[in-house]
């Protein structure tokens, strides 16, 4: 068995959604169990300031700081121990990070869901989140046709992919939704065949108000980046939005998004560094 050490983190949110952030040059070797154990609600990370336990996953960021703009590799390990394609907040507080190393201002993150590029003013980071699809390969769906405005389960939803898949149904009132209930079997339903996040969002005060059931974390979180876009990506296929920027606010405070016809989506909105420190690794058994 690998011996178990120490290695120094930082921890950030965007909007309540929460990250312990490794630099890739201090290795882990067994990454998936170094996420399960630190991103435990109950018994994972947390500080004697912080009135948060766990996480909603660890970004493991390598940075390039010889490029102009400097680029940042994410990788998120999520609390179930896969890997997410994307994350909005997720980048946009790697964006942070790496502007407390390099002073720049403008950072280009290499996700497996592609390259996007951050820009980054006061406590603010705005984050492009690539082009929203509704295509079955996309989502993907297990059929050939886009699923709009359809009841899967006990909701009507929207299938889109934002960097990952979610399904978004709006509803009247988001705090009449039980997500621990309704979302489940949803984001394991069939016609999804590599699952999906679930999103509920109800129009408020000239936006809309969201919650997220995440894949991955297997429960609801404070703020979800892809789910915000995915909301404002689904309001303009229904008519309910246009090409201006629409707050879109979950139980963590409120995100800014665009969806422009055709071009890059965005997403802005703040990020906080809330401590740092040292955790243990988790052994991995020799072969």
């Amino acid at each position: 068995m690998t011996q178990q050490r120490t290695i120094p983190f930082e921890k950030y949110h965007g909007t309540g959604n929460d990250f312990v952030v490794v630099d890739a040059d201090h290795p882990v070797p067994n990454r998936p169990a170094f996420a399960t154990a630190h991103c435990d609600r109950t018994t994972g990370v947390t500080d004697a300031d912080s009135d948060t336990v766990g996480a909603d996953g660890v970004l493991f960021l390598a940075l390039e700081s010889s490029y102009d703009p400097p680029r940042v590799v994410m990788t998120l390990v999520q609390p179930d121990g896969s890997v997410a394609a994307m994350c909005g907040n997720g980048a946009r507080c790697a964006a942070a990070w790496a502007r407390n190393r390099t002073g720049a201002d403008v950072v280009m993150i290499d996700t497996p869901a592609g390259t996007r590029r951050a820009v980054l003013y006061d406590d603010e980071v705005t984050v492009e989140m690539g082009v929203p699809s509704f295509e079955p390969r996309d989502v993907p769906l297990a059929r050939d046709d886009p699923l709009v405005e359809e009841d899967v389960e006990c909701l009507t939803v929207t299938a889109v992919n934002t960097g990952v898949p979610h399904a978004v149904a709006f509803v009247d009132d988001v705090d009449d939704v039980d997500l621990d209930v309704l979302a489940p079997p949803i984001r394991h339903a069939d016609l999804f065949p590599r699952g999906t996040n679930v999103t509920v969002a109800a129009q408020a005060d000239g936006g809309f108000r969201q919650r997220t059931f995440e894949r991955g974390v297997e429960g609801e979180t404070r703020s979800c980046g892809t789910g915000a876009v995915a909301v404002v990506a689904a309001a303009k296929r229904l008519g309910l939005a246009g090409d201006e920027e629409v707050r879109v606010s979950p139980p963590g405070g409120d995100l800014m998004i665009r969806v422009p016809e055709a071009d890059e989506a965005t997403l802005r909105g703040p990020v906080v560094r809330d401590f740092a420190g040292e955790l243990e690794t988790v052994p991995t058994p020799e072969p």
